[in-house]
Formats: structure tokens, sequence, C-alpha cells
């Protein structure tokens, strides 16, 4: 994060008053995962989800941009997909480029929706009394005393950032630190304070999250202060509308896949709680059952490292989409969270090359998060507490989403289905289910539950292993084999790793999980002495599939193991391909 010293960082202002991330949600975690172990586990529970009305779309609002026909069509289908009612959905005339003014926000878009949910009996405002305290008199405040919503969609063509106003003074803004004396903001992150719209909040600075960090889905209401604003959006239509779709196949199928998680090892005060969120993060989806995978080298993942069947992904810090996102296909499942932590990761929202969020969107990530400018790091949403909420308490994306947020009328943007709750389905059922239609997703339910008994000491690894020899689905899936060939090789049997590994190549494996399979095989034969089946295997890659990003590394391995098995012409051809693909030396 950028323009912002060490005790910038650790002492962020917010409108007037400072707060602090105590929060641990590590020491939160364990605690809790100890008491709730036994209601944890994958086939002894069902998962508990939040209460909500029986028909979710009568909670949400829609907002579209009568300016442009894409947005209405959106707007259209999100209603009919959700059952959201016709008199819940409002358009507005709004400017169409990415960006609106202050002024615009406030006359086109702010005062306008309020209005229109006060007209339509969606919401209602009314007066209180607050009590004197030390610093402050009596006074009387206006807010949301009743709503029936809780959701606001904004879709395709409404404008995501908020322009500064330099004319804009406000008193006090002397008391924030320079840097915070910015009123730009991005459009979801100040809709949702619309509850309070009455009250005349500042506009400089960020404002602290009256929900952030809660447990309780029930204060998620517009009575308490906060609407729930994402978008339905990307670079293009169609993917906006996708992204519905694919909620709720992932609704009705369960969220099932990998877990990648790019750390940086940081260690400068001023930036570790990135890491520590996202480390935090990648612990949740351990012990909940997600097969995990933690980068902890200071760089982002490399174009080569093969990433297949993406559930999760969360990641820092590089400026544009880069290594296996910047891929031609991203093997993202249906539902997958994605998000990559940078100043700038939603700048350019409709784009599918620049920034993040839009390329994530592009490649098929079903929900995201994002800033639209400069938030600094405390101003970031918190991934642990998301992966927390979202996973484990079974809040839907766009409670989980806010409740991750530290402060508001700031920078981030959310986008996708804010009804999206792959944690409501109850566990067993949804096993059963799969189990009833043959579906090869029941795969990954084992695979979860194997994961989540090795990560809370319920089962040890060569249980495990027992349990996938014995289980009929192990012979026919690529990714129950892969698993016992992990385990295998992690049990001290390398030639039984060896063997499954080459036995989960012959089961359909997508495509990324086969370059890793062969790249794990390469590994393991030559380290069995057995040189020419990993010559084989490096060979194979090369030929199954020729643009794999990474030939180079590939080819320095075939050069040894060429000259082990003394096929000089065939060393002398992978040196001649080493010197072309290498870059030239710096001067």
């Amino acid at each position: 994060m950028s323009g912002m010293d060490d005790q910038a960082q650790n002492e962020l202002p917010i409108a007037r008053a400072r707060f602090e991330l105590v929060f641990n949600i590590a020491v939160h975690l364990t605690t809790r995962m100890k008491r709730i172990l036994s209601v944890l586990m994958f086939l002894a529970c069902a998962g508990a989800a939040p209460l909500h009305a029986a028909n979710r779309g009568d909670e949400v609002v829609i907002v579209y941009n009568t300016r442009m026909p894409e947005s209405k069509a959106v707007a259209d289908y999100y209603a009919q997909r959700r059952l959201v009612p016709t008199n819940q959905i409002f358009g507005f005339a709004l400017s169409t480029s990415d960006d609106m003014s202050r002024a615009e926000f406030r006359d086109a878009l702010q005062k306008p929706l309020a209005q229109l949910l006060e007209r339509n009996k969606l919401w209602h405002v009314g007066s209180r009394i607050v009590p004197a305290t030390t610093n402050k008199t009596a006074h009387v405040e206006w807010k949301v005393v009743e709503s029936k919503v809780r959701y606001a969609v904004l879709c395709y063509g409404v404008p995501f950032r908020i322009q500064r106003d330099p004319n804009l003074q406000e008193e006090g803004m002397e008391n924030l630190r320079p840097e915070m004396r910015r009123n730009e903001a991005a459009v979801d992150s100040e809709l949702v304070l619309l509850p309070l719209l009455e009250q005349n909040l500042p506009l400089s600075g960020p404002l602290r999250n009256p929900v952030y960090t809660t447990t309780n889905s029930a204060l998620l209401q517009p009575t308490n202060g906060v609407l729930l604003v994402s978008r339905l959006d990307g670079p293009s239509p169609e993917i906006a509308r996708s992204l519905v779709d694919k909620a709720m196949e992932a609704e009705a199928n369960g969220l099932w896949g990998r877990a990648y998680f790019d750390l940086r090892n940081i260690t400068d005060p001023a930036y570790k709680m990135g890491d520590d969120w996202i480390r935090n993060a990648s612990e949740i989806c351990r012990h909940l059952g997600f097969e995990t995978i933690v980068d902890e080298n200071p760089g982002t993942f490399p174009a080569g490292f093969p990433m297949s069947q993406i559930a999760i992904y969360m990641g820092w810090y590089d400026e544009t989409v880069s290594g296996p996102f910047a891929q031609p296909v991203v093997e993202f499942v249906p539902g997958a969270f994605a998000y990559h932590l940078h100043s700038f990761s939603a700048a350019a929202l409709r784009s599918p090359t620049r920034n993040w969020v839009g390329p994530l969107l592009a490649k098929g990530a079903t929900i995201t998060m994002g800033c639209v400018d400069e938030p600094y790091l405390a101003g970031t949403p918190d991934v642990a507490v998301f992966a927390s909420r979202f996973l484990f308490y079974g809040f839907s994306f766009g409670e989980a989403a806010w409740t991750a947020q530290p402060v508001v009328s700031w920078q981030t943007t959310v986008v996708g289905d804010p009804l999206y709750q792959p944690g409501a389905q109850d566990l067993d059922q949804l096993h059963l289910t799969l189990e009833n239609r043959h579906s090869r997703l029941v795969d990954w339910f084992y695979l979860r539950l194997m994961n989540a008994n090795i990560a809370n000491n319920k089962q040890p690894m060569g249980g495990a292993a027992a349990f996938l020899e014995q289980l009929g689905n192990t012979k026919h899936s690529a990714i129950l084999s892969e698993k016992l060939a992990d385990l295998y090789a992690a049990l001290g049997k390398p030639s039984s790793s060896v063997y499954t590994y080459t036995e989960a190549l012959k089961l359909d494996p997508s495509p990324q999980q086969s370059i890793r399979l062969l790249l794990t095989l390469g590994e393991k034969l030559a380290a069995l002495d057995r040189q020419q089946e990993a010559y084989d295997a490096y060979q194979a890659l090369l030929r199954e599939f020729p643009t794999y990003p990474d030939k180079l590394s590939v080819y320095r391995k075939l050069v040894v193991l060429a000259q082990k098995l003394n096929k000089q012409t065939d060393a002398e051809k992978y040196e001649a391909e080493i010197r072309e693909l290498s870059p030239p030396p710096k001067l």
C-alpha cells in the first residue's frame, strides 16, 4: 500500500476518531474450534445456517442505469432468478462511465433511492432521542427504524467510483491525517450507510464499520445502520448475469474444490497484517477440510504453478493480474471466491486485463472484492473474518463481505450475488443428493471429510489412507487417488505413492491437475532413481500441454535426465531450448 508511513499504517484515523484492529481471528477460531469440533465433523452434522425469509429475493432492491439497456437486462435477469418483486427494481439516469461526481451520486442515486424505499414502504425512517454523554448533549437522531429489505444489488452500468470533490470542506477535517483528507469512495461502500442518510455523516476519510466482525447475521439490518450492497458487474453484461447462475449452481451442488493462499512472508510491521489475514483465512479453510495450498514465497504464484479446481483464492501483491490467473483458461469452480489484495484491484472493474477484479471475473470467479482507489492496508477487507463468516458461520456473501470491512464510506466494492450462501446447505442431505445422482462431486465431499479429520486431529494420516483404500470411489476418482498418493508420500511409501499418482492420471483429471500429477511424478521417480520413467513423465507434459508457460524449468530437468541416460542428442536439443527461452543476462 503506497503513501503511508509505519505509524499511519498502524493508526488509521477514522472520522475524527481512532480505531484499532484488535480482533484476532486465529485465536478466536482456535478457541471456538476446540469447543465445537464434535459439531463440526463433516459426516456427523448438517451445516448450520442463519435464518432468513422464505423467499430471500424479498429482501433485495435492485438498482440499474436507465441510460444503458444492458443494465436493465441484468437487473431483470437477476430479479427473475432470485424472485425479486417488481416494485423493488429501480432505475436511475446515471453516468455511463465508471465514475460519477459527488453531486451526481447524492442527487441522482443516493437521495432518490432513499426516497423510493420510503415511498414504497420498503423501509421507514424515524427519530429517537440519544441521551447526553460526557462529550455530547442529548439530541434527536434520524435513521431507518423499520425495514423489509437488507440487500441492494447494483447492476452492470451503475458507476462504481465517486470522484473526489476538491471543494468539499467539512468541520474537523484538519484533525485528519493529510492522506485521509479525501472524499472519493466506492459507490458500494458509500451506499452501505444509506440507512443513516439523515445523519449527514462526514464524507472525508473512512468511517468505522458498525458491524465489522459481528457473528450474528440478525444484526446486519438497515435498522442497525447498514444496507448490504453488492453489484452484478464485470467486463461484460454476460459475465455480470453469469454471477447469479454460478452462485445458484454452487448453492445446489455445494462449493467444492481447492483453496490457494499466496503470502508474502513479510515481517515489516506496516504490512504484516495483510499476511496475517490471509494466513488465518488459510487455517480456517484447512480446518474446514479444503485441500489447502499456501505459498510462503515473497512473489506471487508463478505462471507455471498448476492451480486446479479453484474454490478459494486469496493473495497479494501484484498490480495487475499475473501468474496462473493471466493464462487463457483458469480452473475456477462454480461459486469460487477469488480476491487479490492490492490498492487498486478494482480500479478498472470492467476491464478483462487490467488490475484484478475484472480479470478474475472474466476468468470465471463468482464472487470477489476489491478497491477502486487507495484504501491503505487497514482499510481493506479482513479476509480471515470473511472466510470464517462465509464458510463456517454460513453467512451469505453480502453478509460476510460487509462484516469483513473494518471501514465503510471508503474504497471497497463487492462484486457478486449477495444472496449466495453455499453454507446454507445441509451437508448430510447434500451428500445423499450427490450420491443418488451419481455425481462426481461427491468425491470432494470425501476429500473434505478426510482433510477435516486430519486437520482437527480426529484421524491420523494412516487411518485416512486406509479409508481411501477401502472407499470404492477412489478407484474411479483422480481427486481421491491423488490424495491417497499424497498420503502415501507423507507416510514414507514412495513406491505406493508413484503407483497411485500414475493411476490418477488415467482417471480423467482436469488439465491443471494433470500437469501437477506429471510434475510430481517426474520429481518422485527421479528421487527413486527411476530416471527413464521420470524422463517420460516430463516429456509427456511437454507433449500433452505444448503451451505450458514454464517449459524452461522442464527443459532443465530433462537435460539432467538425458545426460544420466546417455541421451546426448536429446540433451543438446534441450540445452538449445534453454538458451532460447532464458532471459538475456543483465548488463
